[in-house]
């Protein structure tokens, strides 16, 4: 069971941002949306092929307090380290929000 004392990382929630790419579709990018302190526990490392290039793929577990605006849009920066949010639950007791994150690295 988390306790507020295992939220001992500062990460940067960022949130997907769209504009006009002046050509009938958008362009994305992220900005900051908050800075929270979190638990951030790696699972796994995997190497695979996207897009024709060999990379790795580096799962994590964040467990932060419960948000409600935390979606799979969504991406967490670890200092030079940036995680895609894959899947977002709220804990038993409802006080933390847990998250599957994966960081590309190719």
């Amino acid at each position: 069971m988390t306790e507020i004392g295992d939220l001992n990382r500062r990460l940067v929630l960022l949130a997907p941002v769209e504009s006009a790419d002046g050509a009938g579709g958008v362009t994305r990018s992220y900005a900051t949306a908050a800075t929270l302190w979190a638990q951030v526990l790696p699972l796994a490392a995997r190497a695979d092929v996207a897009a024709g290039s060999l990379g790795a793929g580096l799962r994590a577990r964040m467990v932060i307090r419960y948000r409600d605006d935390v979606t799979t849009r969504h991406r967490f920066q670890d200092g030079t380290h940036v995680y895609r949010v894959l899947a977002a639950r709220q804990s038993a007791d409802r006080r933390f929000l847990e998250i599957e994150a994966e960081e590309r690295e190719d």
